[in-house]
This record gives C-alpha cells, sequence and structure tokens, in this order.
C-alpha cells in the first residue's frame, strides 16, 4: 500500500507541465534533467533515460522529481520515490512522499505558527 494519496497527487498533477529528475551520485552531486513524467497506476513513467541518470540510480534509487510553480509565490509539487527501470527503455519512479511547497508568506496560518514554509502533505 502507497503512504502517498494517488488520487491527490493525480489531481495536482494537472496543475503543472514538465518537472526535474533529480538523481545523485557516488560523489553526491545532484544531477538534474528536464522529464515529462506521467502517473499511471500509482508509478511515475518518466520516459527514456540517459547514462548519468542510469550510474547515479544504479547505487541510489532514492530520486526527487520537481515540479516548479507556475507563478511566484505558487506552489512547487515536490516527489520523492524509488527508481527502477521500466519496459522498452524507460524509467519508472515509485513515490514514497508527495508533497506542495513553497515559502510561508507573512500572516498566513503556516508563517503564524513559526513555520518557514507551507506545505500540503499529500500522505494516504
Amino acid at each position: 500500500m502507497s503512504t502517498v494519496d494517488l488520487d491527490r497527487l493525480a489531481a495536482a498533477l494537472a496543475d503543472y507541465d514538465q518537472a526535474f529528475l533529480v538523481t545523485v551520485g557516488d560523489d553526491h552531486r545532484s544531477h538534474a534533467v528536464l522529464v515529462d513524467p506521467v502517473l499511471a497506476d500509482g508509478v511515475f513513467d518518466v520516459g527514456p533515460f540517459g547514462g548519468h541518470t542510469a550510474t547515479n540510480i544504479a547505487t541510489h534509487s532514492v530520486v526527487s522529481l520537481l515540479w516548479p510553480p507556475r507563478e511566484p509565490g505558487g506552489y512547487a509539487l515536490m516527489v520523492d520515490g524509488r527508481a527502477e527501470p521500466g519496459l522498452a527503455g524507460t524509467l519508472w519512479v515509485v513515490p514514497t512522499k508527495a508533497l506542495l511547497h513553497r515559502r510561508a508568506k507573512p500572516g498566513s496560518a503556516a508563517a503564524e505558527s513559526g513555520c518557514l514554509h507551507d506545505c500540503v502533505v499529500f500522505k494516504a
């Protein structure tokens, strides 16, 4: 059973376009590439992936997908997950955490509670 509310995640995706896939190598450096992930049956199909990404996920399968906000002050959509090779040379990402994230606006409930960020977690 997924720890992510996949229905809420699927609904949120309608507000976003392309994403960045972020992997980490043995040298602890991040590697980001632009992708067009599609969520189906609880798994993102990220599509074909290159050599650097393949090298990274071979030893570090935990990855992040990041959809930037469409406008300043808007929410970014962030998904952490486990990467695995899919069919026909594609990459699949199984979500383990998903949330909307932005800086807390002054006077907002998040800011008033002392938080720096305003997050909406899609927890199952």
